[in-house]
């Protein structure tokens, strides 16, 4: 392959790249600021870059006919995109090179000290156990391909766990009974074609079915092979996937109803952990990974199938295009097999290409008309309006007047730049001032709702209008200090607008360029997507004005958020067919989208049209499609207790929901027409779309939006934002009205945005983290072939550097060998369903025995963040102080998302569930996916071998230090590694491997001072000040032009990293005495005195990768490295035996790896909270609110669960933690409460689990607006009573 790239020289008149794809990226390109470059340059370049980016060359070049402000482009262009640039040659040969960022350019040498108890520890478990050769053999990496012996025992222990499906051999199935449904069957527009259908499946070894939404072939296609085997006395035996859980259950039900058998007979379904077949199955109902687990055992377990149906195909999921290249493959090799696609909306000619020239049959659907209604016509039907409406005509008005102020003001500020520097240095804020705004956080807690503008007192609106005019006008810092005074004391919207000219402080900040007080107002929670009566927002002011540090900041903020240019691309787009629009209906739109953020869904004009359908038809149920169980939780809310018209006449409506997370104990409801005179209300997500079809539905309301989990392999941040929908899902949207009479379909968005709608959904394979898959492919794939020669035949291949990352990030993490190969960890966390380096946390936890809480941070990982982001922003500053006070002070988010959970938990057993959500700014939906997911984990680590029902490795057992943070933290950082960063305390910013300065993002509780109200003016810096130690791991990184962010992060102690992080298998020479590197450049070459280099140079050095260097004493070093041996000697045994019972030295091992990190936590000066352990109590199993009416909305509880049957009374178990005591610096106090606040009855409940020391920490479930009880503080420390999900 070619090293360099290079950039075509430009001709008159053209570009290098394809227009369509220019047209693509331009939205993309314009935000950087490409004033004075030809667009058509500018997304040349872009296109050039991106390309770039994700090609093998190492090195690229722009051409010398570039200009100098066309190359600037071009620099600002490879920061944003995380690229290395550099301009060489001089006049008109200069010309610049591009390369990609190096990960080996640089290492950090970080220093690890050990307390006097850790060596002792340490000493005392080598001096009984010592470290013996075949354990150190088995730890020195691997020099030649091999194991087969552990590999064949691991494929015997996998095997039998619970992700296959069963066993069985083709019978002749049954005659089909009579039932119920055989009029309704025979009306199904399927039917009319069963002959070519079956004779087709018969002639041909695939066949591609297309059948409009509800034709009826999900439901028909497996009985019309059933049926013809039984008439013709031919075996059969069907395998038929599903994309969801939810559809797999639902249509096995409805089959087997339909030939009036019971579940399980010749009718089943196998999801994950639940199953009900038997000998006498014949069609298995699935989901598609369940059909993946079964083909890991080998080909051969298809060889009793004769037809495998892979239904929905069109959804595209990884999972579902993994399974094609796996069957396409099976194929070749297996005569008697025939595969089926069915699909509803598919890009057919794709599958055509895919498989050869297979068949294609096309089923008509039902033919009731749908009536169409766009967000133009449901504006001007319904007549909805709303004061934000109203307001933006008023303001139009009023803007008009402040343009012409604020052209007076923009003027003042350029005659005042003449002469003058543009970069103005900010004063630094004293100590004092701090003082007297920070009152310890209480009283934001009690300023919930920020005022109106309209309803402040006139002598603040005079001062706020006097401080903003003095700071621009007179580059009056000091004004800052009353400006924010008011904003505090008076309640005054930190979004303040200057009542002549309509301008922020954050925006008149950015002009001025006081990048200090930029960052402080952005803390408190400043909008950054305001915009003046001129129209520039705050990035606007500082562009103008040529403030270039106050532009990054601003960019890798709004990039950090999540916030895209959907309000730009559709109001450009609207713009561009302005003709198309009545002038009344462009006014309503303008008003409209001026009025609401297209980035959420319309709940208040959902209830508009809820209101208007109820009152203008009697009968018909009512389909909404929602992008996630959020917004499904909020608009239950909404309708159920929320709006009088609805909660009033309760007894009118049934409101069911429907998502694929969730379990569904009365699924058939939903299905079921309601009694006379009752209203159906269906709350549901895509699921809806195409797996399962209500028939009596007449009105869908299409909100447009779906939920989308996306990936950047350079930066490996995954990110789940609501985007809009493909065409081809409006139609299947559209289509579910009118299934039995004519029907109606409201889509809340325009008709533009229709027309510019993709036309399918892009595969999830091009826009998810790979390590997943890259672990199934080992399994599936051919021996000797490599991971991305086996996923390139993939209908859409992902692109080779996605995988090639993939499976970089598997070996790091130790679950592939040099060779690709799985290791005894790889074949474990095949097993678990969440992504690797979460399977990775869970089983060192396991390990650790610190399982439950290490399970529920997991699980909140795998999830989207439960805290809400607020839209007011003195409610932003309330929720950033609640995340802190879940935080209790331990500097980690995971412990916010820890103590959140329990808390929530104990919330709902006490029955104040929403209240509690609401007034600690949680998501309630996200809390039960978390709930849910850990079920499923929890039950799979049983089948698995790892937890027990009863003796060793019982619940208890694996529990027993789940009440010690060090431990568990030990846990965090083995499943987050690689993603590490160190402080560099001289020029206090956060290094990383990738990258030399990192940020902390702004929800993080480190993104300001510890426990001030506001940030100081430092405040990036003074939260790294203020960390205990020299370490941090974090969740995800984000990263946007200048500027990485990283999210969700917890200090750790250096001797963590030193056990936990780098590969098992060390090289031999990983350890290098003093004399060995002496001469390398590691030492201290600019050290202050003689004394500190000849304390450099008695140092060993420990390199657990190529960026982790760790310096220490040298009789450390060599007792960390047995220590560490002794550890992952320990975990490679419980992974090739997960069942075998733990021996003297595995016990002995783990107290002192214990009492090592308990130590080392508490010599850091860290907070050991109290109740994190505790294990929630067993729930009945009625309690997951799922399609259920809203009647059962009240106990709203967590079905299914089985998981605690061998540890019902786990929570009168007294667990004592074996660390040492721990100290809490005063330092880090928290003023607030004191444990002698609680009822007697409180501290009952909290001695079943007593920690070395009790932290005081104000309560997580206490209202935030009224003084914690003993009551409430109890609920945020102990979650003894709390549901196990």
């Amino acid at each position: 392959m070619s090293r360099h790239g290079r950039v075509p020289r430009r001709q008159p008149g053209g570009a290098a790249g394809d227009g369509a794809a220019a047209a693509a990226v331009r939205a993309r390109a314009e935000p950087l600021g490409a004033a004075g470059v030809d667009e058509v340059v500018a997304i040349a370049a872009q296109l050039a870059l991106e390309r770039f980016r994700s090609g093998d060359e190492a090195e690229m070049e722009f051409p010398s006919s570039f200009t100098s402000t066309e190359r600037a482009f071009v620099h600002r262009l490879c920061q944003s995109l995380g690229l290395v640039s550099k301009s060489k040659g001089k006049g008109a040969n200069r010309y610049l090179t591009v390369r990609k960022k190096d990960v080996s350019e640089a290492h950090a040498v970080m220093t690890c000290d050990l307390a006097l108890c850790t060596k002792h520890a340490v000493r005392s478990l080598i001096q009984r156990f010592p470290v013996t050769n075949k354990e150190r053999a088995e730890l020195l990496p691997r020099t030649e391909r091999g194991s087969a012996c552990a590999v064949e025992s691991e494929k015997k222990e996998v095997n039998k766990t619970s992700g296959r499906l069963n066993d069985g051999i083709p019978q002749v199935p049954g005659k089909r009974g009579e039932s119920e449904f055989d009029s309704f069957r025979q009306s199904l527009p399927v039917l009319e074609k069963q002959e070519e259908i079956v004779q087709t499946i018969k002639d041909n070894k695939i066949v591609l079915i297309i059948g409009e939404t509800g034709s009826g072939k999900t439901t028909q296609i497996p009985q019309f092979i059933l049926d013809d085997c039984y008439k013709n006395g031919t075996p059969c035996r069907v395998f038929c996937t599903q994309p969801r859980r939810l559809a797999a259950v639902a249509v096995a039900e409805r089959v087997a109803a339909e030939r009036r058998e019971k579940i399980g007979q010749t009718i089943g379904y196998q999801i994950r952990l639940e199953s009900r077949v038997s000998p006498k199955t014949l069609v298995t109902f699935c989901t598609n990974d369940m059909l993946l687990g079964t083909l890991m055992a080998g080909d051969s377990t298809l060889s009793t199938v004769t037809h495998v149906i892979v239904d929905e195909v069109h959804e595209r999921d990884r999972f579902s295009d993994f399974l094609l290249i796996k069957l396409r493959d099976v194929l070749q090799n297996q005569n008697n097999l025939k595969l089926i696609l069915s699909s509803a909306a598919l890009d057919a000619n794709l599958f055509i290409r895919y498989f050869g020239s297979c068949p294609v049959i096309h089923i008509q659907g039902r033919p009731f008309e749908v009536k169409e209604m766009f967000l133009e016509d449901i504006l001007r039907s319904t007549g909805y309006t709303n004061k934000e409406m109203v307001k933006y005509k008023e303001k139009k008005q009023q803007e008009e007047k402040q343009k012409n102020t604020l052209a007076e003001w923009c003027s003042a500020q350029d005659n005042t730049n003449k002469g003058t520097s543009r970069r103005q240095k900010s004063v630094p804020r004293t100590n004092e001032e701090y003082k007297q705004l920070d009152d310890g956080g209480d009283t934001v807690f009690n300023q919930l709702t920020e005022k109106d503008v309209n309803c402040l007192e006139l002598w603040i609106v005079k001062e706020m209008d006097s401080c903003l005019s003095d700071i621009w006008l007179h580059k009056d810092i000091d004004s800052f200090a009353q400006l924010l005074n008011l904003i505090l004391t008076e309640n005054v919207s930190v979004d303040y607008r200057h009542s002549e000219t309509g301008a922020t402080a954050l925006m008149i900040s950015s002009g001025r360029g006081f990048l200090s007080q930029v960052e402080q107002l952005i803390s408190m929670g400043a909008s950054i997507h305001c915009k003046s009566s001129n129209g520039w927002m705050a990035v606007d002011w500082a562009r103008h004005f040529g403030q270039t540090e106050v532009v990054h900041l601003l960019e890798s903020y709004s990039a950090s958020f999540g916030f895209g240019n959907m309000d730009e691309s559709s109001s450009s787009l609207v713009q561009k067919s302005a003709s198309d629009l009545s002038a009344e209906d462009r006014e309503l739109l303008t008003a409209y989208h001026h009025s609401f953020d297209d980035e959420k869904v319309d709940l208040d004009l959902i209830m508009h049209l809820l209101h208007s359908i109820c009152h203008s038809s009697d009968a018909g149920a009512i389909l909404i499609f929602l992008p996630g169980y959020d917004e499904i939780v909020s608009l239950r809310d909404h309708i159920v207790l929320d709006d009088k018209r609805f909660s009033d006449n309760a007894h009118r409506y049934q409101v069911f929901v429907l998502h694929s997370s969730m379990q569904t104990l009365d699924q058939k409801k939903v299905l079921e027409s309601p009694p006379f005179g009752i209203r159906k209300i269906i709350l549901s997500t895509n699921i809806a779309e195409t797996s399962i079809t209500v028939n009596d539905v007449v009105f869908v309301i299409d909100s447009g939006k779906v939920k989308e989990k996306s990936f950047d392999a350079l930066s490996c941040a995954t990110v789940l934002k609501m985007g809009w929908i493909s065409k081809a899902s409006a139609i299947q949207r559209k289509g579910r009205a009118g299934r039995c009479q004519p029907g109606v379909c409201f889509h809340l968005f325009s008709r533009l945005r229709f027309q510019n709608m993709l036309e399918f959904q892009s595969p999830e394979l091009l826009r998810l983290p790979l390590q997943e898959i890259c672990l199934y492919t080992k399994i599936l794939a051919p021996i000797n072939c490599p991971i991305v020669d086996f996923l390139m035949k993939a209908p859409d291949p992902p692109p080779a550097v996605t995988v090639r990352n993939a499976v970089h990030m598997l070996k790091t993490i130790d679950a592939l060998d040099p060779w690709e190969d799985l290791t005894e960890l790889g074949y474990q966390l095949t097993e678990l369903p969440v992504e690797p380096h979460l399977g990775k946390m869970v089983l060192y936890a396991v390990v650790l025995k610190c399982l439950d809480p290490v399970l529920t941070i997991a699980c909140a990982l795998a999830c989207q963040d439960p805290f809400v982001l607020p839209t007011l922003a003195s409610q932003k500053r309330a929720a950033v102080l609640c995340r802190k006070r879940f935080a209790a002070g331990t500097f980690s988010d995971h412990m916010a998302l820890l103590r959140a959970f329990q808390a929530w938990q104990k919330a709902r057993s006490d029955g104040w569930e929403r209240a509690f959500c609401e007034k600690n700014f949680l998501s309630r939906a996200t809390m039960e996916i978390i709930a849910g997911m850990r079920t499923q984990v929890l039950g799979q680590l049983r089948a698995s071998g790892f937890v027990r029902a009863r003796g060793g490795a019982d619940i208890r057992d694996v529990n027993t230090n789940s009440e010690n943070w060090a431990v568990i933290k030990g846990a965090l950082v083995a499943g987050m590694y690689p993603n590490l960063v160190h402080v560099d305390r001289d020029s206090l910013v956060l290094t990383e491997p990738k990258e030399k300065k990192v940020r902390f993002h702004p929800t993080s509780v480190f993104g300001q001072s510890q426990y001030k109200k506001i940030a100081p003016a430092n405040g990036q810096a003074a939260a790294i000040q203020a960390l205990p130690t020299d370490w941090l791991i974090y969740d995800e990184m984000t990263r946007a032009h200048k500027t990485a962010n990283i999210r969700c992060c917890s200090v750790v102690t250096p001797v963590t990293v030193a056990l936990f992080c780098g590969p098992a298998r060390l090289q031999s020479n990983a350890l290098q005495a003093s004399s060995s590197f002496q001469g390398g450049g590691v030492s201290n070459d600019s050290s202050d005195s003689e004394m500190e280099d000849r304390t450099s140079a008695d140092l060993a050095l420990l390199k657990l990768d190529e960026w982790l260097h760790l310096k220490l004493d040298p009789e450390a070093a060599g007792m960390l490295l047995q220590l560490r041996q002794k550890w992952h000697s320990l975990f490679l045994r419980r992974m090739r035996a997960p069942s075998k019972l733990w021996s003297q030295v595995d016990e002995t091992t783990v107290r002192a790896i214990t009492a090592v990190l308990s130590a080392e936590e508490q010599s850091a000066g860290l907070q050991q909270p109290s109740g994190i352990g505790q294990r929630p109590r067993p729930v009945t199993c009625e309690e997951l609110p799922l399609a259920s009416t809203w009647k059962s909305t009240s106990s709203r509880k967590s079905s299914t669960e089985t998981e605690l049957s061998d540890s019902s009374h786990a929570e009168k178990v007294s667990v004592k933690s074996s660390s040492p005591a721990l100290h809490q610096p005063k330092k880090y106090k928290e003023k607030d409460i004191l444990l002698s606040g609680q009822s007697s009855d409180d501290r009952s409940a909290q001695s079943s689990v007593k920690p070395a020391e009790s932290s005081s920490y104000s309560s997580p479930c206490a209202t935030p607006s009224s003084p914690v009880s003993g009551k409430g503080l109890t609920a945020g420390l102990l979650a003894k009573g709390a549901k196990r999900s």
